[in-house]
């Protein structure tokens, strides 16, 4: 296994590494060595999960010692990607010792031919949305016509409007030495011997069905990926004991993943809009843009008028520790297909203020499609305010709230079949079955 160097992919991979692990297959997985530390501990199977580290080259624009998306901003992804394409000759020496019988990657998109030249086959394996992939990347489409869907595109649901199509803009971008983002995934799914998304038939059956008829691949579903909750850690004394002052089902939690940082003036609408809403909540962000703390970004007086009821905190918490806490009555979330699956196996409502156009396509259909969330919806500059923040939750979280029983009930739904035993395994065997065919 071959991700691209961003947490939020190199997790996926390995919740997918411990079920194919468990059913007593071996993976090596690559990875640079700055990630060892926070995926270690993910590994539930370490005689038969091997962690190969691969040295960073130095790329021009790259600052010294960085190594994954994490410690860079969004800008420098390019140079990121330049210093994966110069993994090659490491990756390919890994390949002609270990001669695997499969190469799963992302977004290095020459790991076909590697696979090739050594007898294995590769798997794009996709851990965005199928919808996401079904309408931004079609063979024969340039991503100037992204503004409406392709022909024969499943859903009138899962679109952008207006403005939001400048969201995808950064797929024309360069993305890596001689190549855009929208080139290389392209490549990647056009040149693999099978794609196989992190999804079910059950939520995005017609979207799989698109992306097959289109690349003419087989498209083969792992199912959510769900990772097991990791018991083995409480919740931190500091958060447990706030939550637990509370009423059950009466705080909101929101979280915007680790990559998006806010204007200041965004992120003073978001404690604002938390403020409005009147109820206990707990916000884990990261400081906006300009500022080197959350205290000094607050807007003034904040901090006395929520006193005791809200926290804004800037560093890393356990999310599904907290999500699964009983005070947690609701999750506002940028939906990222991490997160987005979070909210699902949980309880809590949910509210969904996504950023970039993936994000957007997750939330049309949670929102839209699935009508299990609630949307912020956004001005016509793209900005969303306290009020409309406030609103969306208000929305769910009252009980008389006539859309806040629907998503409920439709939630609840989804929740049962989705933690039900036998739908994950179930999965998981069809799509192990289907690798031995393919080998």
């Amino acid at each position: 296994m071959f991700p691209w160097f961003a947490f939020g992919h190199m997790t996926a991979f390995l919740h997918l590494a411990n079920k194919l692990a468990e059913k007593g297959h071996k993976i090596t997985f690559l990875l640079p060595k700055k990630a060892l530390k926070q995926l270690e501990p993910l590994n539930l199977f370490p005689n038969r999960i091997f962690f190969h580290t691969i040295t960073i080259p130095s790329v021009d624009g790259l600052p010294p010692g960085a190594e994954t998306t994490a410690d860079i901003p969004f800008t420098l992804g390019s140079c990121l990607a330049s210093a994966m394409d110069r993994t090659r000759d490491q990756v390919e020496k890994a390949v002609s010792i270990g001669k695997p019988d499969l190469i799963f990657f992302d977004f290095s998109h020459w790991i076909p031919e590697v696979a090739r030249e050594h007898g294995a086959k590769s798997v794009n394996y996709v851990t965005v949305s199928a919808a996401c992939i079904a309408i931004s990347f079609v063979p024969g489409r340039s991503p100037d016509e992204l503004a409406s869907p392709p022909q024969g595109y499943p859903s009138s649901k899962v679109l952008l409007h207006g403005q939001e199509t400048k969201s995808l803009s950064f797929l024309s971008y360069p993305f890596g030495d001689g190549t855009t983002f929208y080139e290389r995934i392209m490549t990647g799914l056009a040149n693999c011997d099978v794609i196989s998304i992190r999804t079910c038939q059950e939520m995005e059956g017609k979207f799989c069905d698109f992306i097959a008829s289109k690349f003419q691949r087989k498209v083969l579903l792992t199912g959510p990926m769900l990772p097991k909750p990791d018991n083995s850690k409480p919740l931190e004394d500091r958060w447990s004991s706030w939550l637990s002052q509370f009423e059950p089902r009466s705080v909101i939690y929101c979280a915007l993943g680790s990559q998006i940082v806010l204007e200041k003036e965004q992120f003073q609408e978001l404690c604002l809009g938390m403020e409005l809403s009147g109820l206990p909540f707990l916000v884990a962000v990261k400081p906006p843009k300009g500022s080197s703390t959350i205290e000094e970004a607050l807007p003034k007086g904040f901090e006395e008028r929520v006193k005791g009821r809200g926290v804004v905190w800037g560093g890393w918490v356990q999310q599904p520790l907290i999500l699964a806490h009983p005070s947690i009555g609701c999750f506002v979330s940028h939906c990222g297909f991490g997160s987005m699956w979070e909210s699902l196996v949980n309880d809590c409502q949910i509210v969904f203020v996504p950023h970039l156009g993936e994000q957007i396509f997750n939330t049309r259909l949670m929102s839209e499609e699935l009508e299990l969330s609630v949307e912020v919806k956004r001005e016509d500059t793209g900005l969303f305010s306290k009020e409309s923040l406030s609103g969306a939750i208000r929305s769910v979280m009252d009980k008389d709230s006539e859309l806040g029983n629907l998503v409920r009930r439709n939630h609840a739904k989804w929740k049962e079949s989705l933690v039900s035993n036998g739908l994950v395994d179930g999965y998981v065997d069809r799509f192990v079955e289907a690798l031995e065919n393919l080998v």
